[in-house]
């Protein structure tokens, strides 16, 4: 057992998560028996998950990295059965040689099956293939209630559509059936073209989304005025020739503890501007690997540090394509103007495929991300004024990535949740469901 030494990924709130190790699927339900009632647990991959959606109300969760085993894959059709401990980065490992990639990836590599299922996460292409839920074939479970049982959306389809997105609580997801795409290169050719504002971003996204499977940008988040959202919009599409070689360059360390953030207004504004003016041409095309396209912040492990002892929050919210102009422009003009914020501040544009999850975050619009370093009062009146014009607006905020949404906001965006909870493992708990839902 870990003594308390588990966190998520902002470190905020602060609750240290005792793990207990699980390596084999007869692990569990022992686990699981120790805790008892009214105390439940919690399964805990990488911790990637910002706020406490991964944080258990008990403080101790099964830590599931044990379970990484590749049970089998057909490389012909792309079709893998792996335990939910296997990161996307093991399976990339195995699958690109043979010509297969991930249908959906997040920022990170260094996510378990199991979590990129329970957050049903998206990516760069969610406007092209959706999220990651949507090419999840079959899952097993284990339950306090009825053992292990199979799902998908032909078998037990109501406990599908819970589990994903559903953050961990229908059951212990022990085996994931995935379906991958097929690839020809490990490079990717990429696109980045800088903009003056938000106008200039919408335009590009609706000329260019069609022509790219993988697009993003890059905000400045503090720039006022004229300047206001200036960035660089990112696109890119799989090479059609190259090795297919995985990536095994390993990653620097961000070795110091900073007692308080390294991430203020005077290092913002000089980042900022440095990334801004960096891309001297307007318009660069160029050839990168898949790792520098998909996983920049990857590079730095343990970059969370850097918001110092207090932590982070990060602030992701996605807003309906018909409010999304004025609505992001609004979000945008607060955060400037607060003087606070993140050296990655993304925007996206979200496609229209639905997600068979009932609790799935994107929605057919503009998503928003970006981190703030810890400080109470600052961020509870910022974050205030943000989620009264996401809502306003009809947007709603990720639970993954949240440290503070009211249960009045989560009920009125997600108003499944009452599926979920009817079909929540009575063993399982997250500080983040107690918090929206209890």
């Amino acid at each position: 057992m870990t003594d308390g030494a588990l966190t998520s990924w902002g470190r905020f709130p602060r609750f240290p998560q005792h793990g207990h190790p699980i390596h084999w699927q007869e692990d569990v339900p022992p686990a699981l028996a120790k805790f008892g009632q009214p105390v439940p647990a919690l399964a805990y991959g990488c911790g990637r998950s910002y706020g406490d959606s991964c944080l258990a109300v008990s403080d101790h969760v099964l830590v599931m990295s044990g379970m990484n085993r590749l049970l089998s894959a057909n490389w012909q059709t792309g079709s893998i059965v792996a335990e939910a401990g296997l990161t996307l980065a093991e399976l990339i490992r195995v699958a690109l040689p043979m010509g297969w990639f991930l249908p959906v990836t997040p920022g990170t590599k260094f996510v378990t099956l199991g979590g990129a299922v329970a957050n049903d996460v998206h990516g760069k292409n969610h406007h092209v293939t959706g999220t990651f839920g949507r090419h999840v074939k079959r899952l097993t479970l284990y339950r306090s209630d009825q053992g292990v049982i199979a799902t998908s959306l032909d078998e037990r389809p109501e406990v599908f559509a819970a589990t994903v997105g559903g953050l961990g609580l229908t059951g212990i997801i022990l085996t994931v059936e995935l379906q991958l795409r097929p690839v020809t290169s490990a490079r990717m050719e990429e696109r980045r073209i800088r903009f003056g504002g938000l106008d200039e971003f919408f335009d590009l996204a609706y000329r260019y989304d069609k022509d790219y499977e993988y697009t993003v940008a890059w905000i400045d988040c503090l720039a006022g005025g004229r300047n206001m959202a200036r960035g660089h919009y990112i696109a890119g599409n799989h090479a059609p020739d190259g090795e297919l070689k995985s990536e095994r360059r390993r990653g620097l360390h961000m070795l110091i503890h900073p007692p308080v953030s390294l991430i203020n207004r005077f290092s913002l504004h000089a980042f900022n501007a440095a990334i801004y003016h960096g891309q001297v041409r307007s318009d660069v095309r160029r050839s990168v690997n898949y790792d520098a396209f998909f996983y920049p912040l990857d590079r730095l492990l343990g970059w969370n540090r850097m918001y110092g002892n207090a932590g982070f929050q990060q602030y992701q919210c996605v807003v309906p394509q018909a409010n999304s102009k004025e609505a992001i422009r609004s979000v945008v003009r607060e955060i400037a103007k607060s003087g606070t914020g993140s050296f990655l501040t993304v925007l996206k544009r979200c496609g229209d495929l639905a997600s068979p999850g009932l609790l799935s975050f994107p929605m057919p619009g503009i998503s928003l991300a970006l981190d703030f370093p810890q400080r109470a009062q600052i961020n509870r009146q910022l974050f205030d004024k943000l989620d009264a014009l996401v809502h306003d607006a009809g947007g709603r905020l990720y639970p993954a990535k949240d440290a503070h949404m009211s249960a009045a906001h989560f009920q009125r965006a997600y108003p499944a949740w009452e599926e979920v909870e009817g079909l929540r493992d009575p063993q399982l708990m997250s500080r983040f469901w107690r918090r929206v839902t209890q």
